[in-house]
């Protein structure tokens, strides 16, 4: 199965882009206003986080996003025959953060959402930097198309790391320098043990892992913003946390990574992942324990005034 899937991307991939873009184009039409794919989910997204918009202004977004959706797996798939140029020509970022740490040792740990196109993010980072490249990933199902993927993935010689087993997949690496990026606006699957704070004005879990991390190891930590600056190229810009990890408070770096990650997609919101369920688990008493953003908790007499203010 793998070779017969393999064998149908790879001759896709050696088509022109103007050829993908329009095949992508195609299918983004397609699922957009044919097949509807998760369209009820896309907008009761768009709907929670931009309740000032009109319906068209959230059916604009919309439609931009679908694009931008099948543009990033044509931009994939077009990674299995394309050339180490076309990388490095599509995707730009700035060397601040990755030159003076690759004399220093220093480990370091970079929080992105899933925007457009990380995939290629992954294979373009390893060009421009010697610091070795890790990325968290969750496993897929399907043998093939996992096997797929990590071909993907790795061809520039990033290392992927199963989410699903971090602790264990991190041991030949704590004693090294590295650059960890991980996606950290990933739905957790314990809501009980996650941290919760408002995203966009709505209790959210978020994972707990990439602060707990950071503290351990006592990484820098850098957030990371993808634009498009134009169809098929990226540019990353960072931020980087002044602020030493172990002097920050517990939920004190997820909380500024979520204002982060709510101010870029204010900024530009079609380039997010509207089609998963971000906010599928609701809010709980019982999830007191967890909750670490600064507004009042969830249900208590203060939040309730709040909110009705």
């Amino acid at each position: 199965m793998y070779y017969l899937v393999y064998g149908f991307l790879y001759l896709l991939s050696i088509l022109p882009m103007w050829a993908l873009y329009r095949l992508s184009d195609a299918i983004a039409f397609l699922l957009n206003h044919v097949f509807k794919y998760r369209y009820d989910v896309v907008l009761s997204n768009l709907k929670i986080a931009f309740p000032e918009k009109t319906d068209q202004e959230r059916l604009a977004i919309a439609r931009q996003f679908y694009k931008n959706f099948v543009d990033n797996f044509i931009e994939t798939i077009k990674l299995i025959s394309a050339s180490d140029k076309f990388i490095q020509e599509r995707f730009q970022f700035d060397q601040n953060v990755f030159k003076p740490r690759e004399t220093s040792g220093e480990k370091l740990q970079l929080h992105l959402g899933h925007n457009f196109n990380w995939e290629m993010a992954n294979v373009a980072v390893p060009f421009q930097t010697t610091i070795p490249w890790l990325v968290a990933y969750m496993p897929i199902k399907n043998k093939a198309i996992e096997k797929l993927f990590l071909k993907i993935r790795t061809r520039t010689g990033g290392v992927m790391l199963p989410a699903t087993d971090m602790k264990n997949a991190m041991i030949p690496y704590r004693n090294r320098q590295y650059a960890l990026a991980l996606v950290a606006d990933q739905v957790p699957g314990n809501v009980k043990r996650a941290h919760w704070m408002n995203f966009f004005g709505k209790p959210t879990p978020f994972v707990t892992g990439p602060e707990a991390g950071a503290r351990l190891a006592n990484m820098s930590v850098v957030f990371a913003q993808i634009y498009k600056t134009k169809r098929g190229f990226y540019r990353v810009s960072f931020t980087e946390q002044s602020k030493p990890i172990h002097e920050m408070e517990k939920g004190e770096l997820t909380r500024t990574y979520v204002k982060f990650l709510e101010k870029t997609l204010k900024a530009d919101p079609s380039m997010w992942l509207w089609s998963h369920r971000r906010w599928k688990h609701e809010w709980k008493d019982e999830y007191a324990k967890q909750w670490i953003d600064t507004a009042p908790v969830p249900g208590s007499e203060n939040y309730e005034l709040r909110i009705n203010n």
